[in-house]
């Protein structure tokens, strides 16, 4: 009896702990773009690869990034700026030589996107799982807002 109540009670501890998991989601449902915000101060020091632009009041257009060749594919930007905010950023090229790169992509550039208009500059986290394509993302975005800041 008590081998059959031991049995019993570790079996719903067990359906507990498997039905407290929430599940993973493969990719995020489409979210319109944040609107813009003024961007925050920027410390001086920092182990990041891009910087905050310095911003100037007459800076409109579109501006291409550089190319940049990653481990899986090159990556590039370009961002349209409208009195020196960051208005968008379209993707020109990211990793798309298999269904992962692609399932990858999908996830991060939305994300990345989001993420530029939100800060008004390159200086953002890479996305978890997608380091390559983030970084690729980040330097070309920061190659093309110095163009439009040059």
């Amino acid at each position: 009896m008590r081998r059959a109540a031991v049995t019993t009670l570790t079996s719903v501890a067990g359906i507990v702990l498997l039905l407290s998991l929430k599940p993973h989601q493969a990719s995020t449902p489409p979210v319109a773009p944040a609107p813009p915000v003024a961007p925050a101060p920027s410390s001086a020091g920092g182990t990041g690869t891009a910087t905050a632009p310095t911003r100037t009041s007459g800076s409109n257009g579109t501006f291409t990034g550089d190319v940049v060749n990653t481990r899986y594919g090159p990556v590039q930007v370009a961002a349209t700026l409208k009195g020196g905010r960051i208005t968008a950023v379209k993707v020109l090229q990211v990793p798309s030589e298999n269904g992962r790169d692609q399932q990858l992509a999908g996830y991060a550039v939305p994300q990345l996107t989001r993420a530029a208009l939100a800060a008004q500059s390159a200086h953002i986290d890479a996305v978890s799982g997608a380091s390559y394509t983030s970084e690729g993302y980040i330097q070309s975005l920061q190659s093309a807002l110095d163009r439009a800041h040059a």
